[in-house]
């Protein structure tokens, strides 16, 4: 046989496994026959025709265990045999791998969720917010600063609150949450936008001063009120007593 005839027998209808795949299969509770038939099915397409014999021909298979890895496969979710009316107007049974995709969605979403939770506990506002504030942090206030990750706030727009609090004297975490509440409402998501409202109000300050010397509120927040606020209520109300 010719070298080049042989490597292109190598070369023919290759199986695609992406790497994410292949390193978390195991995640999947999927055995390494299982896996290598899933991903069989997989490189076929979304549709193709349900052909057990063809299957366990390239394979190098038995026809009984195609059989039993397809009803494996269909126990737990990853795949389904179903009878569709072909482009000929036939009808054939075809394999649809939707809870494959649907399964391998949710995985990848929650590993994500996961990743980016490990990397917010990690975050070093917590110490710097302890710092600034001259004292341990309480448990219900690590959980009230995850809650500000959980919202979408990030890291730096927490630090410029922080930065907020302390320029006006105040180691209180309900006043930087309203800080950041008062913020959202705005429209303030990144610490551009806090420094564009705050040359904002720097100037109607000024402005102020220049038409009456009235002294102005140095904050998007006023310290006396912010005593008030239930940072548990959605509407920012006041405490229930």
């Amino acid at each position: 046989m010719k070298s080049s005839k042989l490597i292109e027998i190598f070369k023919d209808n290759p199986i695609v496994i992406p790497r994410y795949l292949l390193k978390n299969y195991k995640e999947f509770k999927l055995d390494l026959n299982e896996f290598l038939y899933l991903m069989y099915l997989y490189n076929k397409g979304d549709r193709c025709a349900f052909d057990p014999n063809c299957f366990a021909q390239d394979l190098s298979l038995e026809l009984t265990d195609v059989m039993n890895l397809t009803s494996s496969l269909t126990d737990k979710g990853f795949m389904r045999v179903e009878v569709e009316k072909n482009e000929k107007g036939y009808m054939e049974e075809v394999v649809l791998l939707d809870g494959f995709y649907n399964k391998l969605k949710m995985f990848v979403i929650g590993d994500v969720t996961e990743q980016e939770d490990q990397e917010k506990d990690n975050s070093n506002i917590y110490n710097e917010i302890q710092m600034e504030f001259g004292r341990m942090l309480s448990e219900m206030e690590y959980e009230i600063i995850h809650a500000w990750f959980e919202n979408h706030f990030s890291e730096d727009l927490i630090r410029e609150a922080l930065k907020e609090a302390v320029q006006n004297g105040v180691s209180n975490l309900k006043y930087m949450d309203k800080i950041l509440y008062e913020w959202s409402k705005k429209g303030i998501t990144t610490v551009q936008d806090v420094e564009a409202n705050r040359r904002k109000r720097n100037a109607s300050i000024e402005k102020k001063k220049a038409s009456n010397g009235d002294l102005a509120i140095q904050s998007d927040v006023d310290v006396d009120l912010v005593m008030d606020w239930n940072w548990f209520d959605g509407d920012g109300g006041d405490d229930d007593e």
